[in-house]
């Protein structure tokens, strides 16, 4: 079914609790499990479909903090950002209130829209065969 997913090595507990601590939250558990069992999923199309912890830790951080995105967008801070498109829109939990449903940040337009129940759920639809970078619309 994921005939065109990438795979990375594990991310060890250590790291997920510098990640924590420098994004000042706990990860979605869901996310914690699957960091431990890989470091980020390429899906069809060379998709991040989910980041590498380090990402997730410096774009959560840079979206929260960098003030031009002031003018720009809606605050980001309810959100966890973990994976993206390839063409910049991207997907996140939603951090407060903490549900394990998945959200797209479409960037053109700086809406937020549900898409997926879950990570699995999530996982299942972008990473189908042939579910190409605009699956979720």
């Amino acid at each position: 079914m994921f005939s065109q997913a990438g795979f990375s090595d594990a991310v060890d507990s250590a790291a997920l609790a510098e990640a924590e601590q420098r994004l000042g939250c706990s990860l979605p558990t869901e996310l914690t499990s699957l960091l431990r069992e890989t470091d980020g999923i390429v899906g069809p199309y060379a998709v991040d479909t989910v980041w590498p912890l380090s990402r997730i830790v410096t774009d959560n951080l840079r979206f929260r903090s960098d003030s031009s995105f002031t003018n720009l967008y809606m605050p980001f801070e309810a959100l966890l950002f973990f994976g993206d498109n390839g063409g910049g829109d991207q997907f996140a939990f939603v951090r407060t209130p903490v549900r394990p449903d998945i959200f797209v940040w479409q960037h053109e337009d700086d809406s937020r829209r549900w898409v997926a129940r879950d990570l699995q759920d999530y996982l299942g639809r972008s990473l189908a065969d042939g579910g190409g970078d605009d699956w979720y619309q």
